[in-house]
């Protein structure tokens, strides 16, 4: 019998309540004549099948009723519709960039065994370096904590493909056989890379990304053995990735065999690689790190001169994202939970504030025999109904949101720079609908129903201090968030704005650029640089409205521009002692079309040709390092080669606008002695009108001089440098857009707050002008009430937003986690936005009429 009851239980308890006893005793009578197991097989189908009905029958009257009642309430409806909206719309896409950024596997075989190996510079603070040719080899050779070892080039090297329609230029990688199958990937047509093709004289081959060989082959069987030229030499398509494989980062699309050349293996001082490998199935980070520190230290002995204070770093794979790319993800998702925090509690502010309303309804209903479980499964499908639509609505917001967000996907990691919509982002969206929904919906109104007695029939007025207590609780909550986000987004204002007026050195306005990388080796040699230089200049210089123009090897925005050692004769002869500078080959002319100060001497010009002295000018900063009291012209430089300094100009920005300290020297393109890799390629031209307009004239004079070259990165410079705050600006757009709808849900709240207030405390409000009250200390008081919940926001919300900015250090450009500016601003917004949200309700107070309040209660 005991176990029947149990099975009773999937009824509903007021089905149980009047239908159960009886049943029981029906029970009682049918084991009395039937057998057991029939008996039981039977009582398990009835059970089942009927209480499901039961409840399917209830489902649709409760269906049926609340969109009776959202019907005769569209206000309310719609209200809360848009709020659910808010906060799971945000919340979706937050998750989304964090999801697809920090948290998701990356999209390779067991993701969790993948790791990264790097050379850390242990005296000078550098956690990741690259590392040489040789010291690779001997990790291989000498470790045992994985089962596969390979290694790439880090920095992209651009090629001209050509020989399929018009050139184009796209970023390759010298690649490891040993790589893909520390990835675990396969291709989608043809092979991958093989021990055989690591031989320095093996043939020219490449690997093709998917989207590369659709545009160019049409599928990727079609482009499997087919010839390409990179840079005018022939090389054999072997292999097409899968779609979607990116390694390592999303801008390569063509892999080339790494093979080491004897000159590569015999310099250990040549950083160029960076390592990545699979732990064994059995061995720990913990241990393969410990390991690596015992080969460090064996390197460190064995070859002092290059290795010494160098340790060996391992990383998982996953966590090669830069702290404060990471950061940025994570505020935005932490202002995203904050506002779902804000509009949960101004959802609850509304259904406390329907439930109250409805109070004589519920107390008539629990008085006719209506049961509370009833009431509380009628409101849930209510607070459901309305949290699927705004769910639903939510869920469409974030995915039209998501494409805007994909500049703060890290672009270290190998994954697409969009997320993606899937059933993780669904569930995610799912969990947070029904979270706010049956947490913020149904609360008031079971307690509305639990406390609903006789007293609620005799007076329409809800007079509970302790709800009222409540809801002032939620306001004060809503007001703390607020100021929260206020100082937050404050805060990344003024960083902005610091990391804006930084100057970089040079004028960006008016400033045209555009990469002609020269393949090798028909531009060896210098003479075909040369003519191919002064042609291009020539023409360029002679269209209307150019000033000026020039070429250099990197323009200074470039990160993958590389740095030399400088050092003096007879006071720096140690390269791994001397200061290192970014290293620029420029022609004549550069100086004048960047707007570069002169200084000191001369700059580069027509004299500094290859068979001419070789000379250099330096950055201020550089000159001073070098000689702290003394004149720099004429002194002798070690740096690619033995040159004399001829010229001093002011510092310019390099790399970074944050944190850019490093030195900088320049180069006449005709006296290069390194490789390729630092020919001049970036073609700068000053305009005095619309520089992007002379684009097209550009192109064509390029493809005059050489038909074959390849055109990429057309672009402004102002453009370029502008793209160094894109992800602050980005941040800052999300994190205000957040903040404003954090403010008007609070300003929604405390109106909603003090409206019901006012419909509350009609009665009262009669009485006190009844005996006596002008209607101005009617004002005051409910002005009062508001004001009261903005500073308990206020205090509130100081300690915990200091708290939660000091996290924020390392985005907080020159500005203090505690600066009064902000904090008083974030206040005086608060307390304007809640005397705004006040000042309507205390009107409708003070314009009560006392004789008709006091008549209608």
């Amino acid at each position: 019998m005991l176990f029947y009851r149990l099975l009773l239980r999937l009824y509903p308890a007021w089905f149980r309540a009047e239908y159960g006893e009886e049943m029981c005793a029906i029970f009682v009578q049918r084991m009395q004549r039937e057998r057991v197991i029939a008996l039981w097989t039977s009582v398990f189908l009835e059970i089942f099948a009927n209480a499901a009905a039961v409840h399917a029958d209830a489902l649709r009257q409760d269906v049926r009723w609340t969109v009776r009642v959202l019907r005769q309430s569209p206000g309310f409806s719609v209200t809360a519709v848009v709020v659910i909206a808010l906060g799971v719309g945000a919340n979706t896409a937050a998750f989304a960039l964090l999801d697809h950024a920090l948290l998701r596997p990356l999209p390779f075989a067991d993701p969790d065994r993948l790791v990264m190996l790097h050379d850390m510079q242990l005296k000078q603070g550098v956690d990741r370096n690259l590392t040489s040719p040789p010291n690779f080899m001997d990790w291989r050779k000498m470790s045992k904590s994985f089962e596969a070892f390979g290694a790439y080039v880090a920095a992209p090297i651009a090629v001209n493909l050509s020989g399929r329609g018009e050139p184009i230029r796209l970023d390759s990688t010298l690649i490891g056989p040993e790589v893909f199958r520390v990835l675990g990937v396969k291709p989608a047509a043809g092979r991958l890379l093989s021990s055989h093709d690591e031989r320095v004289d093996g043939p020219n081959i490449l690997l093709m990304s998917h989207s590369v060989a659709l545009s160019l082959f049409g599928s990727a069987d079609a482009a499997v053995g087919k010839t390409v030229n990179l840079d005018n030499v022939a090389h054999t398509i072997v292999g097409v990735m899968p779609a979607g494989f990116a390694f390592p980062s999303r801008d390569f699309e063509l892999w080339r065999p790494l093979r080491f050349t004897p000159a590569l293996l015999a310099n250990r001082s040549n950083h160029i690689l960076y390592g990545v490998a699979r732990l064994s199935p059995r061995t720990s980070l913990a241990e393969a790190r410990a390991e690596m520190n015992g080969i460090a230290t064996q390197l460190q002995r064995a070859y002092p001169k290059d290795n010494t204070d160098t340790g060996i770093g391992v990383i998982k794979l996953r966590d090669t994202v830069s702290p404060q790319s990471r950061l940025m993800v994570i505020v935005v998702f932490g202002a995203a939970f904050c506002l779902l925090l804000i509009a949960c509690t101004n959802l609850a502010n509304l259904f406390w504030a329907r439930v109250l309303a409805r109070k004589h309804e519920i107390a008539i209903r629990v008085a006719i025999g209506a049961a509370r479980e009833r009431l509380v499964r009628q409101f849930l499908t209510e607070s459901l109904a309305i949290g699927l639509a705004g769910g639903v609505l939510g869920f469409m917001i974030a995915a039209a949101a998501l494409p805007s967000l994909s500049v703060l996907v890290p672009t270290s990691l190998p994954i697409p720079d969009e997320p993606q919509v899937d059933w993780r982002i669904f569930l995610f969206a799912t969990f947070v609908t029904l979270a706010t929904s049956i947490a913020f919906g149904v609360g008031p109104a079971f307690r509305s129903s639990r406390n609903a007695d006789a007293n609620s029939l005799r007076a329409r007025s809800d007079r509970s201090g302790r709800m009222d207590r409540l809801r002032e609780v939620l306001v004060i909550g809503e007001i703390a968030g607020t100021v929260v986000l206020l100082i937050a987004a404050g805060l990344l204002v003024k960083a902005l704005w610091n990391v804006q007026a930084i100057d970089p050195g040079f004028r960006t306005e008016g400033v045209l650029m555009l990469r002609t990388a020269l393949p090798s080796p028909k531009y060896n040699p210098p003479a075909a640089r040369r003519a191919f230089y002064s042609r291009v200049l020539e023409q360029v210089r002679a269209l209307p409205r150019v000033s000026s123009a020039a070429y250099v090897s990197y323009h200074p925005m470039e990160f993958f521009s590389g740095r030399t050692a400088v050092g003096v004769p007879g006071v720096i002869d140690d390269p791994l002692k001397a200061p290192r500078a970014v290293r620029h080959y420029i022609t004549p002319g550069f100086f004048s079309t960047l707007g570069i100060p002169l200084r000191q001497g001369r700059e580069i010009d027509a004299r500094d040709v290859e068979d001419s002295p070789q000379v250099a000018v330096l950055s201020e900063s550089l000159a001073r390092r070098l000689w702290p009291a003394e004149d720099p012209i004429g002194r002798t430089i070690f740096a690619d080669g033995k040159r004399t300094v001829v010229g001093v100009v002011a510092d310019i920005a390099s790399r970074q606008l944050e944190d850019s300290t490093d030195a900088q020297i320049y180069f006449p393109a005709e006296q290069m002695t390194i490789a390729s890799y630092y020919w001049p390629k970036d073609l700068l031209i000053r305009s005095s009108g619309n520089a992007m307009a002379l684009a097209s004239s550009i192109r064509r004079i390029i493809h005059d001089v050489e038909p074959e070259q390849a055109i990429s990165d057309v672009q402004l410079l102002e453009d370029v440098v502008s793209a160094q705050t894109a992800p602050r600006r980005v941040q800052l757009r999300v994190l205000g857009t957040f903040t404003i709808l954090a403010f008007s849900l609070a300003a929604i709240g405390i109106h909603g707050l003090l409206s019901f207030a006012v419909s509350a405390r009609t009665q009262e409000v009669g009485v006190r002008m009844a005996l006596g009250a002008d209607r101005r200390s009617i004002l005051v008081m409910f002005l009062r009430q508001g004001i009261l919940l903005a500073f308990g926001g206020i205090v509130a919300a100081v300690p915990v937003a200091y708290f939660i900015v000091q996290m924020l250090r390392s985005v907080l450009f020159g500005v203090s986690p505690g600066d009064p500016l902000v904090y008083g601003a974030a206040a005086l917004l608060a307390l304007v936005m809640t005397i705004a949200g006040s000042i309507r309700p205390a009107v409708r107070a003070a314009a009560v009429d006392p004789l008709a309040a006091i008549r209608a209660e």
